[in-house]
């Protein structure tokens, strides 16, 4: 397949008065064209640092430190703001996780539309509402004529992100980050919209990035998983084969606590300790103080990821090689 987007040894870091912490480690990706990768892990991983990261939106006193992301064979992270402003919202759209936090609320739908349009693309004001009409009903907007005219205030919680998603179609992209973005749903809308995340992909061959901390939804849309601890990538592969046979223990200990990996009356399982703090990482395996089968080696070595097998890698030590 050919790739869309590639990532190599990324690195970001954050100055602070206490000194410069690093958030991602000389994480590796690629991600094909049409393909749906989902990023999961704990809060702190570096999943949204990671998404800020490819359309460089990450705030001072953050940086990219090293590495490529290679998008159309340019190296789109040493890019100006100016060049950015080109591809960001146009060929690679954003979804964030509240859609009240990305919507003007006092502007119309379709004024906040057609600005997005006119960012990009040289057309009249008549084109820009047929472009906007056309993608309000791919996402399902009923009366949209009449929307265009609402407010955000005017629409329910699943129906504002919905808009979301439409604005990030505007300019038909390439690509699509998409951050925890049912977080502020309830259960059934939050299907809803992984439902319609996953038909535009398949019928507008996008590419999907999902970030979320959720493995369920992950196992029903993505093709792929990449996970994160502690701003590395320690495991990644077909979404099926990591479910089923999760090699790296922490990815082990996610699906554990899953509430139906627990089962009838049973206590949930749970991963001891929390995620270290950026500021005072352990020595060797970012996880070793939390992991039950570490070795000595774990101690003082950062396990590096496998070469691909059966399309999976892990970074661990004690499961490199197989179970």
């Amino acid at each position: 397949m050919e790739p869309l987007i590639e990532i190599k040894n990324l690195r970001v870091d954050f100055a602070l008065r206490s000194g410069m912490v690093r958030a991602l480690r000389d994480v590796t990706l690629t991600i094909n064209k049409g393909e749906r990768l989902g990023i999961v892990g704990e809060s702190g991983a570096g999943k949204s640092v990671l998404g800020f990261s490819i359309i460089n939106l990450i705030s001072k006193p953050g940086r990219i430190t090293g590495g490529q992301i290679i998008f159309n064979n340019q190296d789109i992270s040493k890019y100006s703001c100016e060049q950015m402003r080109k591809i960001r919202g146009d060929r690679i759209s954003m979804i964030f996780q509240d859609p009240m936090m990305t919507l003007n609320p006092v502007l119309t739908i379709g004024t906040q539309m057609k600005e997005t349009i006119h960012a990009h693309r040289n057309v009249s004001d008549k084109e820009a509402e047929a472009i906007c009409l056309d993608k309000l009903r791919k996402v399902y907007i009923p009366s949209p004529e009449k929307r265009l005219n609402q407010y955000p205030h005017e629409f329910s919680g699943g129906m504002r992100q919905r808009i979301v998603i439409a604005i990030s179609l505007l300019t038909n992209p390439n690509l699509i980050i998409a951050d925890e973005p049912t977080t502020a749903l309830d259960v059934t809308i939050q299907a809803e919209i992984m439902d319609l995340l996953l038909e535009l992909c398949e019928t507008e061959n996008m590419g999907l990035i999902l970030i979320t901390h959720d493995l369920a939804v992950v196992s029903e849309v993505t093709q792929r998983i990449a996970v994160l601890y502690a701003g590395k990538v320690v495991e990644i592969g077909p979404t099926r084969q990591i479910i089923d046979n999760p090699r790296h223990p922490y990815t082990q200990g996610l699906i554990q606590a899953l509430p139906q990996m627990a089962g009838g009356a049973r206590r949930l399982n749970q991963i001891p300790g929390m995620m270290p703090s950026l500021r005072d990482m352990p020595s060797g395996c970012p996880f070793q103080p939390r992991c039950t089968v570490r070795i000595d080696k774990c101690l003082h070595e950062i396990p590096l990821l496998t070469a691909p097998e059966d399309g999976s890698q892990v970074a661990c030590f004690v499961r490199q090689g197989g179970m």
